[in-house]
C-alpha cells in the first residue's frame, strides 16, 4: 500500500492546541457579543471528526455554555432580592478563571471537567 495514500495522523500537539482554542475561545464573548456561545461550538463541531480526541473538551465546554446560560437567568431573576448582583459578578469571574485553566489542562493533555457545570452532554 502506497504511504503517500493515507492521511497523516493527527498528532497530540494539534490536538493539544485547538483544544486550547477551543477552551479559550469562550472568552470572544466578552470582546464579541455570543461570540462565546459560538465559537466554541463551531470548533468543536467541525474538528470533532478529524480529532476524536477534541470530542470530550468540546463537551465539557458546551457543558458549561448550557450551565452558564441557566445560573445568569436565575442570577438575573435574583437580582430583585439583591442577591443576584454578587452572583453575576462572580458568574463573569468563573466565566474568566474556568476557560483559562480548561485552557492550561487541555494544552497538558488533560481534560478537566468546570467545577459547577452541570453535565448535559456525555
Amino acid at each position: 500500500m502506497d504511504m503517500s495514500m493515507e492521511q497523516p495522523a493527527v498528532d497530540d500537539r494539534q490536538v493539544r492546541q485547538w483544544a486550547l482554542m477551543l477552551h479559550l475561545s469562550l472568552l470572544a464573548g466578552f470582546l464579541i457579543p455570543l461570540a462565546g456561545l459560538v465559537a466554541p461550538i463551531i470548533i468543536w463541531q467541525v474538528k470533532k471528526e478529524e480529532m476524536p480526541a477534541l470530542d470530550p473538551h468540546g463537551k465539557v465546554v458546551a457543558n458549561w455554555i448550557v450551565s452558564s446560560i441557566i445560573y445568569f437567568a436565575v442570577s438575573v431573576l435574583l437580582i430583585f432580592v439583591l442577591i443576584g448582583i454578587p452572583l453575576v459578578l462572580l458568574l463573569c469571574f468563573v466565566g474568566v478563571i474556568f476557560p483559562i485553566i480548561g485552557g492550561i489542562k487541555a494544552s497538558d493533555g488533560q481534560v478537566w471537567k468546570y467545577p459547577l457545570s452541570i453535565t448535559f452532554f456525555r
